[in-house]
């Protein structure tokens, strides 16, 4: 699924969301020869252009530049899938279902925790934003407002993950907001929240703000199951 990109995009975003598109759906097998100047060709990119843009890719461990050989694209197992935008380019695949699932694993391991973690190191300001999160999360859930939902939903994760005062789980926060973004621009979501959830998001914020920290893990787990049961029906 290759894409020349939007005309609001610049040169660089357009040849390296085609090229990034490309490789993490699987268009280019691990050890395909990528040409720099057969891209600057195609997209009518310059050399400093094109050389940018591989520069990106390396660091993403997507790919490889080889003298002589030229950019070699790496096994899938060798990439950085921590990366927002791999994970975004990903979501947008065939991937997409087990890319889904991955993460949404990965967020029931860590999530509660961090919660946990935020319920005794929470300060008074991330308190209260983790209250309009929720509060935000309530008024969305109906009418099919999922693009204010999901604004409100990535708020309230990212302070989860920043009051645990750990800065491994701090870091994740694009991780989840990319996950978070991927189910409602891929249509991963019901019309509408599921309700009990939203409650939850409600529950978790009080038991932070009251310092209980087994109930704000527990709650913040029964949210990352309920994702998952969502995948079981959404994206078997």
């Amino acid at each position: 699924m290759t894409t020349e990109g939007s005309p609001g995009q610049g040169l660089h975003s357009q040849v390296l969301d085609t090229l990034g598109l490309a490789i993490t759906a699987g268009e280019y097998p691990p050890g395909s020869v990528l040409r720099t100047d057969e891209i600057a060709g195609r997209f009518d990119a310059s050399r400093t252009v094109v050389r940018e843009v591989v520069r990106v890719l390396e660091s993403m461990q997507l790919v490889e530049s080889r003298r002589r050989v030229g950019v070699t694209v790496r096994p899938a197992e060798q990439w950085n899938v921590y990366d927002p935008r791999v994970i975004r380019w990903r979501l947008a695949g065939t991937d997409r279902p087990r890319q889904l699932r991955s993460l949404t694993v990965l967020r029931s391991a860590v999530e509660p925790v961090a919660a946990g973690l935020a319920a005794t190191r929470a300060t008074p300001e991330q308190c209260a934003r983790l209250t309009e999160a929720a509060l935000g999360m309530v008024r969305t859930s109906r009418g099919h407002q999922l693009e204010g939902y999901l604004h409100h939903d990535v708020t309230f994760h990212r302070t989860v993950l920043d009051a645990s005062g750990n800065e491994m789980f701090a870091r994740l926060g694009d991780v989840v907001a990319e996950v978070l973004t991927g189910r409602t621009q891929h249509a991963v979501m019901f019309h509408d929240p599921d309700p009990a959830a939203v409650t939850l998001h409600v529950r978790v914020a009080e038991a932070v703000r009251e310092g209980d920290a087994a109930a704000a893990e527990a709650l913040t787990r029964r949210i990352a199951l309920g994702a998952l049961e969502e995948l079981d029906v959404l994206a078997p």
